[in-house]
């Protein structure tokens, strides 16, 4: 007999249904819809940006500013940079100025707009754009930097000189030591810009570029231990340096050492085997050895490479002289003359060429401009009397010693000029021929030139000479003393990510066309004195 509470133990009972929530018979929402988030693959264009895979960052660009109906500021950003490193500069200004207005409070933006008004030449509204961002980001040297830049291609060289020291106030930087630097070398200070070099060096001794800017300037002074020895320290942290190796290879060619010299341009023509100024000195330096027919060929490379450096022209006229092949001389001494028309000592070798072409009607001439243009010059006096006394015209030949002599008291005082003893002595010769006697001004003993090369610095007024070639260095060098030193791109989001700074400015070059490489100080020639090459129309 079975228990009722076992019964119960085994039996399901019938469970009574709960009364359903309020909660749970209501119908469900849907889902909120997500918007786009602007800055999802900021990170994406970033990476590609940096690791220079333009395509690719191009590629996520595009889809990017699709899914954002192009209001993604960053997208936009990157994408003007990598317009203007394709050469579209006028597209990508309009891109960033886009991004000026999608974030007017943007001081990054306003001076990437600012750079690329500055790329296209529109010097004044760039600096118009750098003031709006100025009063932004009123701590920013390189704005200030940058105004300096323009003013100096408006050729404003007071403003710029200003903004560049406010620039150095705000923060001490290598390039704004430089910029303030070839002010100075444009206006054609040479001791201000040493200054500025200087405390440049000074703040930033391992500068290679600074080091070898003072060398040369203290070069182009003739300061020559002071310029070694700032070459000598640029070529210990960069012993590639191949602007420091050559201007020391052109101080060694001034003292006569070619051999050494020649040595120091074989390095330098494996880093830059195309350079103008590494030939001109390489054929100087052939000159100085009297193996002419190298000279010429090395001086034509460098004129292939240069058509319109004068220096290059004037030594290729001076060497076929030294050959007396007179009407190749003429062509070169044109064609320099073409390019530099107010110096002297270009139309009295033209002058020889001509005497020597038997022309001597354009040969006065051209003795009658040297002499207007370079008064402080003996030999194209002493020349171009002997010229006259050939013709016949006694008289004019006198007032042409004379001026001689005056030329050469003037130099003698100063102590400035080492007579050469042919030229001497033919003035002794034309003197007896014009019953003036020997002038007092030939009394003193001089010193022979044909045992040491007398140097002429063709640059100065004063016709002090130096053998040619020896600062062609310096023209090279000082062109790019600013040199394109550029910050490292880089692209960043518009909030975790760093954007690339916007560069400071550099003037190109061409500014070193200005009085300068531009930009820069008057670059001098060396020139090899050949005995007799000068005083060709002198011999009787």
């Amino acid at each position: 007999m079975t228990k009722p509470g076992n019964f119960e133990r085994h039996c399901l009972l019938p469970r009574t249904p709960f009364p359903a929530s309020a909660e749970s018979q209501k119908p469900r929402l849907k889902k909120a819809q997500e918007f786009p988030i602007l800055e999802k693959q900021n990170w994406l264009i970033h990476l590609h940006y940096i690791r220079k895979d333009y395509e690719a960052c191009k590629a996520v660009i595009k889809e990017q500013l699709q899914e954002t109906q192009g209001l993604c500021e960053y997208a936009i950003y990157v994408q003007a940079l990598i317009l203007r490193l394709e050469g579209n500069i006028q597209e990508s200004l309009e891109l960033f100025q886009t991004c000026a207005v999608l974030s007017p409070q943007c001081a990054d933006n306003l001076k990437q707009v600012a750079r690329s008004l500055f790329l296209l030449g529109k010097h004044k509204a760039a600096i118009e754009v750098y003031n709006e961002a100025a009063k932004l980001n009123q701590k920013d040297w390189e704005i200030c930097h940058n105004v300096g830049v323009c003013y100096i291609y408006l050729k404003q060289f007071s403003k710029a000189q200003d903004q560049l020291h406010n620039a150095l106030h705000l923060n001490r930087h290598d390039l704004t030591y430089i910029m303030l630097g070839k002010i100075h070398l444009l206006e054609g200070d040479l001791d201000k810009a040493i200054e500025i070099y200087k405390k440049a060096v000074e703040f930033s001794p391992e500068n290679t570029e600074l080091l070898t800017t003072l060398g040369l300037l203290y070069l182009q002074l003739g300061i020559y231990q002071k310029a070694f020895e700032h070459l000598g320290n640029a070529l210990t942290y960069d012993p590639t340096n191949y602007k420091a190796i050559l201007a020391a290879g052109s101080m060694m060619q001034t003292h006569g050492d070619f051999d050494v010299a020649l040595t120091k341009y074989r390095v330098v023509a494996c880093a830059v085997p195309e350079s103008p100024p590494l030939w001109n000195n390489i054929g100087m330096c052939f000159f100085g050895k009297k193996k002419y027919v190298a000279a010429i060929s090395c001086l034509k490379r460098a004129n292939y490479l240069a058509p319109f450096d004068w220096k290059i022209l004037y030594n290729l006229g001076l060497v076929h002289l030294t050959m007396q092949q007179y009407a190749s001389a003429f062509h070169f001494l044109s064609a320099a003359i073409s390019l530099q028309p107010k110096m002297g000592e270009l139309y009295m070798l033209l002058a020889v060429a001509l005497t020597n072409l038997e022309d001597p009607e354009n040969a006065k001439r051209a003795y009658a401009e040297a002499a207007r243009l370079d008064k402080c010059q003996p030999l194209v006096n002493l020349n171009y009397a002997v010229l006259l006394y050939k013709q016949g015209e006694k008289e004019g030949a006198l007032a042409q010693y004379q001026e001689m002599e005056r030329s050469v008291r003037l130099l003698r005082d100063s102590g400035s000029l080492e007579f050469d003893s042919e030229m001497v002595e033919m003035a002794q010769k034309l003197g007896a021929a014009l019953r003036v006697g020997d002038a007092l001004v030939w009394t003193k003993p001089v010193k022979d030139a044909k045992s040491k090369h007398r140097t002429t610095s063709t640059g100065k007024a004063a016709g002090v000479q130096q053998p040619l070639g020896s600062n062609q260095a310096l023209g090279q060098a000082m062109s790019s003393a600013a040199a394109h030193r550029k910050l490292p791109p880089g692209a960043g989001g518009t909030s975790q990510l760093t954007r690339p700074p916007s560069l400071p400015l550099e003037p190109e070059p061409a500014v070193e066309a200005h009085p300068a490489e531009a930009s820069a100080p008057r670059r001098e020639k060396q020139e090899e004195d050949d005995p007799g090459v000068g005083v060709s129309s002198v011999r009787m």
